[in-house]
């Protein structure tokens, strides 16, 4: 089971999975070493399982079955198995066959596989997160097709094979249902396999946020410590499960008043969720026996890991192996705990005192305490309330990827807040967040974007200006600090997404109306006039005047701006009142307040005042219930509904920014229902271009990359209809003469030098000259000036159409996946990071936002009298290379530099193409969690 007893053994096959339960499993390759293993997983197995696996009554393995099913070469012979504890719970296996159905060899593309699985695990999804794995498998070793007997009775394998999604026939022949699968994945194979994921993650978090029994380990006798506050959280919360208390030197029943147990091993009941707060060298036991006492998912809040050093880390990495091998998940290490508001559960299995957060429609992730804490502690004093909250600490394993599959279908979260200081996995994390926010707000603020030397939370490999379009791309709204957050969050949940730009504010101070005004310019938006109310303005014509401006068809949005009276606690509530009821009158358009020292207008507004309006029929979140959190004494408290709060804000650019993103963010909702599509060319050669990559990559060795001659290059785009000017080499002044009369006057004169190259301000470019002498004068200048015809390596190239000089490039981010580029050529824009990005593959509503999204822009569309240029074909341009290196994805990078684009057409006069060989498993591979 390891390289050094067997060097053929394929380590990147193992991967940890979350079947359809929540819990989990390690898949991996079977070794000759498991003959034992498989035995007593064998004997586990039904009678009748057995006879559906061989077609007839087979008790027991034989010591021929047992080296049968051990001995595998990796290629043509391989079996996987699913473990939990060390233990079987179920095997794949594939025999490559030919075409009369016997064994065979490569280049035979075509296996036979068949599937066992214990019974006490059948129904939790193993056989189907086996078949994505032999899956990859199989087309890692050169296999395109799966062949499958299956006896008729049979029906739950029957059902794995036909609901994967793949294509495939069926028949029956001799008694069998006889399946074939083709392993190419498809759209829907795909839809089928991250259905599942996020089915089977959800499930996982939804064990830890509502259990039906908590065990916390590590309570100290005095009441002090960790371990201790986080019993009295529980307590206190009134969580309605069952309760129970650890320490190994405990002498009577009750801690707290908590049943006390020396042991977890001890409780006679399950253990759903343990709550370890014990010193970091004593957490392997505890992991260990709640393993062995079947809990499903820990809250580690011991320190000492990842965030202490090398050693930490290890320690840490050794402690999710540890957990998964019991099929638990695990949010930690160094966490701040968990919270669920939901009435059947209210659970404070956190570090959060007294009293319980109040119930509401917004969910809370944070991968720090400490943001955590300054979260909880800013929405509690502005009124909102929580769905769930989840401060994981170290994110060892479970992850805020995680929290978005719990989010997604959530009917008690309308609006997600994260704080994140890594994406983890960024592509899956985009992937996620945009399924999400398509049908609820997804906001984050992350930290980390300059990494101190030292500090625990990794660099990432991406700019931060690539992140933040990949995040717009995916419809998060990306706000750069915890004030940000919260100020968006609040409105977001409390308010209608607005229908557009146009702003109304009116308010009783003509200077706070102006300042507002400003903010609305300064974040894109569209205000109209001030109305100024006077500072004689009382609460109704506050209501009236907001009323006017909520029914008007000219405004999408209101701010309304407060300055104190005289005699402001007696009129606070008056005017949260009046404000309320114009809300009320006029439904559908969100309203924000800014206010100039009115403490007390923030409490009433945020408090329920009399009946909730009805919503707006076309308002994008459901209202919210009476929903009820808990104070000091436990007694209920009431969080007034969605429709019945109004946000308020310190300053008017707090307010505006809040407004603006969810103005942007409504916008890019409905910009995701007219949709966008990928184009299918024509005449692109898939084919073609797949079979010149394999030649070119022959002889490069794996984790080589390879720049293509310029030739190979041009070929390979123009199977992508992507066309490249030639560049005739001119070594000498003759040379250059020559290539001008091969190419025709004008020409240009460029050096290709690295340090010289696309650097025009250099005097490294001469362009319309338009005879031999110009072109003789031009080289002697070019050489005198900049160094030997061999450092320059000088080309001619024929003029193209004047145009904008533009960059059109991709390439392949470990972590982000194809990241599509665009912007203009030149050393200002590179200076300013003037660059717009997308992930492939790009739609073609995705190809005309990415030229349009760059602040230099106008000048694609006519800045200042000039032509505008011929952006479809740029958009067209964009669209191929995406297609290109979606195809193949051994195309790991492409710049095309520049790219003139003129009033008609476009020229590429340079491209630089690398290749290598793709990983293993790329996108398309199957699920797993993390590897440590």
């Amino acid at each position: 089971m390891t390289i050094e007893s067997d060097p053929s053994y394929p380590a990147h096959w193992e991967a940890d999975v979350v079947l359809r339960d929540g819990g989990t499993a390690r898949i991996r390759p079977i070794t000759t070493e498991d003959a034992g293993r498989l035995v007593s997983f064998y004997e586990q197995v039904s009678d009748e399982s057995k006879y559906y696996r061989f077609f007839a009554p087979h008790p027991r393995l034989s010591d021929r079955d047992v080296r049968r099913f051990t001995h595998h070469d990796y290629v043509d012979r391989v079996g996987l198995a699913a473990t939990i504890g060390g233990e079987f719970i179920g095997t794949v296996r594939y025999d490559r066959i030919g075409p009369d159905g016997r064994p065979a060899s490569e280049p035979a593309d075509e296996a036979e596989v068949a599937f066992l699985v214990q019974d006490a695990h059948q129904g939790r999804g193993v056989a189907s997160a086996l078949l994505e794995h032999i899956g990859a498998v199989a087309r890692e070793r050169g296999i395109r097709r799966f062949a499958a007997e299956v006896l008729p009775a049979n029906t739950k394998m029957i059902k794995v094979f036909t609901d994967v999604g793949y294509q495939q026939k069926r028949s029956f022949e001799d008694g069998s249902v006889h399946l074939t699968l083709d392993l190419e994945p498809t759209a829907e194979s795909l839809a089928v396999q991250r259905a599942r994921e996020q089915r089977a993650e959800a499930h996982s978090v939804q064990r830890l946020l509502a259990p039906g029994s908590v065990a916390v380990i590590g309570v100290s006798r005095s009441g002090a410590g960790v371990g201790a506050a986080a019993l009295r959280n529980l307590r206190d919360s009134g969580f309605h499960g069952h309760l129970y208390a650890v320490n190994e030197a405990v002498t009577r029943d009750l801690l707290d008043g908590v049943r006390a147990y020396r042991t977890i091993g001890a409780v006679d009941a399950p253990v759903d969720l343990a709550v370890i707060a014990v010193p970091a060298e004593r957490v392997p036991d505890a992991v260990a026996a709640c393993g062995e006492h079947g809990v499903q998912g820990l809250v580690v809040l011991s320190a000492g890991y990842g965030e202490s050093g090398p050693a930490g880390l290890a320690r840490q990495r050794e402690l999710v192996r540890q957990v998964r091998s019991y099929g638990m998940r695990l949010i930690g290490p160094n966490a701040y705990g968990v919270i669920n508001t939901a009435p059947e559960v209210e659970l404070n299995a956190s570090l959060t005192p007294a009293p319980m957060p109040m119930r509401g429609r917004t969910g809370l992730f944070t991968q720090s305490g400490a943001i955590g804490i300054a979260l909880l502690s800013a929405l509690l004093r502005r009124g909102e309330g929580l769905s769930s909250f989840v401060s994981a600490g170290n994110r060892a394993d479970v992850s805020g990827n995680d929290i978005l599959q719990y989010w997604y279908d959530d009917e008690a979260t309308d609006v997600a807040l994260m704080y994140l200081e890594t994406l983890g996995n960024p592509r899956k994390f985009t992937r996620l967040a945009r399924r999400t926010a398509a049908v609820k707000p997804v906001v984050v603020a992350k930290g980390g974007r300059h990494t101190p030397a030292g500090h625990v939370v990794p660099d990432t490999r991406l700019p931060e200006a690539t992140v933040s379009a990949l995040l717009r791309q995916a419809g998060v709204i990306r706000v750069d600090t915890v004030t940000e957050l919260v100020d968006v969050g609040l409105l977001l949940a409390a308010q209608p997404l607005p229908a557009g730009p146009r702003i109304a504010i009116l308010g009783n101070s003509e200077s706070l109306g102006v300042l507002t005004y400003d903010a609305c310019l300064a974040q894109g938006l569209r205000p109209l006039p001030p109305l100024d109310l006077t500072t004689a303005a009382a609460p109704a014509d506050f209501r009236a005047a907001l009323a006017a401006a909520l029914a008007s068809e000219d405004c999408d949005a209101v701010v309304v701006t407060a300055i104190p009276w005289v005699s402001e606690h007696a009129l606070a509530d008056d005017l949260a009142d009046a404000l309320r009821e114009a809300v009320a009158e006029v439904p559908g358009k969100p309203v924000a307040v800014v206010h100039v020292e009115l403490g007390e207008l923030v409490e009433a507004l945020s408090a329920t005042r009399g009946p909730s309006p009805t919503p707006a029929p076309y308002a994008p979140y459901p209202p919210a219930p009476s929903n009820a959190g808990r104070d000091e004494t436990g007694t209920a408290v009431e969080k007034p509904p969605a429709g019945d709060r109004i946000p308020s804000y310190p300053a008017a650019e707090r307010a505006v920014r809040a407004l603006a993103e969810a103005v942007r963010y409504g916008q890019w909702r409905r910009g995701l229902a007219e949709g966008g599509y990928v184009p299918e060319f024509e005449d692109v050669d898939e084919a073609g271009a797949a079979a010149q990559l394999a030649g070119l990559l022959a002889e490069v060795d794996d984790g080589a990359v390879l720049t293509l001659a310029e030739w190979d290059a041009r070929e390979l785009l123009a199977r992508y209809g992507i066309g490249v000017r030639s560049a005739l080499p001119a070594p000498s002044a003759d040379a250059a003469v020559r290539a001008a009369g091969v190419l025709g006057y004008p020409v240009a004169l460029k050096t290709t030098a690295p340090h010289l190259r696309h650097r025009a301000d250099l005097g490294g470019v001469r362009l319309d000259l338009a005879n031999e002498t110009e072109l003789r004068r031009s080289y002697e200048e070019l050489t005198d000036a900049l160094g030997k015809p061999a450092e320059l390596q000088p080309v001619v190239q024929a003029m193209v159409p004047r145009g904008v000089d533009t960059v059109v490039s991709s390439v392949i981010d470990p972590a982000a996946g194809a990241v599509l580029s665009f912007g203009l050529a030149g050393v200002a824009s590179e200076l300013l990071g003037d660059t717009a990005h997308r992930l492939v593959p790009a739609t073609d509503r995705d190809a005309a936002g990415l030229i349009r999204s760059i602040r230099a822009a106008p000048l694609l569309f006519g800045w200042r009298g000039s032509d505008p240029v011929d952006t479809p074909a740029l958009e067209e341009l964009l669209l191929r290379l995406s297609r290109l290196v979606d195809d193949h994805p051994e195309v790991i990078g492409v710049s095309l530099e520049p790219v003139v684009v003129a009033a008609e057409g476009l020229s590429v006069l340079s491209a630089t193409v690398r290749v290598a060989h793709p990983p293993a498993r790329g996108d398309l591979g199957p699920r797993t969690l993390p590897s440590y």
